[in-house]
């Protein structure tokens, strides 16, 4: 019998490896950190990270570091770190535009009821004073042709404000979305990134009779580690490249491809069977396996890269969060058993994970 303790300790490692925001959140309250958007992103990076250097600095900053310190760190080893600055910033430059658009809208308002003001005195004038003599005619036309003049000079003026205004939302709409592109690419590999997985990952259930066709491959690269301490993080980016080229080559166009973080990767197919989905998985497994990481000019070869997959059906898993965490388990039972390998998802491995949880 499981112990009422061991019970708890158990639901509370299942729901930690199910939700990783929660590890996350309950990370940046122990350090005192602000929930800005930009440091859940960091602290993220920070908990699954490989990256010693990182791991090393982000350890320094100890409790309630500033958040300059924060940027710092972010702007450092994540690229697109600034991406909610940017947002903000892009929201602030609209807002502006925005604001001088209406400031130009009034004016032109302004000008052509002054214009229409005068159009009507003036006519009023005219009809009281047309037996007065050519004269007052002619001074009142006068004052009419120069108040048109005006109004058209200053209506000229204000349509080349606007198109120069126009110009600049254009532009910050293509900002924005060379932006939303960025955000959702690993600068490394190029792949998705974390963001568009989680988004992806999340539409999985949306219809549930698909969903059971869908097939969830979480893959790590085997003592990643090594490479980057041996050769540097030169190097390590250099594996996690040829990795990303590597798979995405060894898949048909329709399937997902990310890296989620560090050394892990994770592909979303469509329309498969077990059997399909674990062909697929060996499939990548060996064009990786066949693969040699050499620098011809540098005379380095760092031998072969091999990766670990977990599998697990949709049809396993009641919701994206489960998906993740028992391909995410076969994963680890995969790393167990040797790696280099793929283990497929099922009821047997989460009892032993909790048998395990239990010792």
């Amino acid at each position: 019998m499981i112990s009422q303790v061991n019970r708890v300790v158990i639901q509370s490692q299942i729901v930690e490896s199910i939700d990783p925001a929660a590890t996350v959140i309950t990370k940046m309250r122990e350090q005192g950190i602000s929930s800005l958007p930009r440091n859940y992103a960091l602290v993220y990076e920070f908990l699954n990270t490989s990256d010693s250097a990182f791991i090393r600095e982000y350890g320094a900053l100890g409790v309630r570091p500033t958040q300059s310190q924060l940027d710092d760190i972010g702007m450092k080893f994540l690229p697109h770190h600034h991406g909610v600055k940017v947002v903000e910033e892009t929201r602030e430059r609209i807002s502006d535009e925005m604001k001088g658009m209406i400031r130009l809208f009034r004016q032109d308002q302004a000008t052509r009821q002054r214009y229409s003001d005068l159009l009507g005195d003036t006519s009023s004038r005219m009809s009281g004073q047309a037996a007065s003599g050519s004269d007052a005619l002619d001074a009142l036309v006068q004052v009419l042709a120069s108040a048109t003049g005006d109004t058209l000079e200053k209506a000229e003026a204000i349509v080349r404000q606007m198109v120069d205004r126009a110009s600049e939302m254009a532009q910050v709409k293509s900002e924005l979305e060379e932006y939303k592109r960025l955000a959702t690419v690993d600068p490394i590999t190029g792949l998705s990134n974390r963001r568009a997985f989680d988004d992806r990952l999340s539409v999985v259930y949306r219809d549930k009779p698909s969903a059971a066709r869908h097939a969830l491959l979480i893959a790590d690269i085997d003592h990643f580690k090594m490479f980057n301490d041996t050769y540097g993080h030169q190097v390590g980016d250099r594996v996690l490249s040829v990795v990303a080229k590597v798979m995405k080559s060894a898949l048909s166009e329709d399937a997902f491809v990310a890296r989620t973080g560090g050394e892990e990767f994770a592909i979303i197919l469509e329309d498969a069977s077990l059997d399909i989905a674990r062909g697929i998985a060996d499939r990548v497994r060996l064009v990786v396996e066949r693969t040699s990481l050499k620098n011809h000019y540098e005379g380095l070869d760092c031998g072969r890269i091999t990766i670990t997959l977990g599998l697990c059906m949709a049809s396993d898993a009641a919701d994206a969060e489960e998906l993740y965490s028992n391909a995410d388990m076969a994963l680890y039972v995969a790393k167990d058993a040797g790696r280099n390998q793929v283990k497929a998802f099922d009821t047997k491995l989460k009892l032993k994970k909790m048998l395990r949880f239990n010792r």
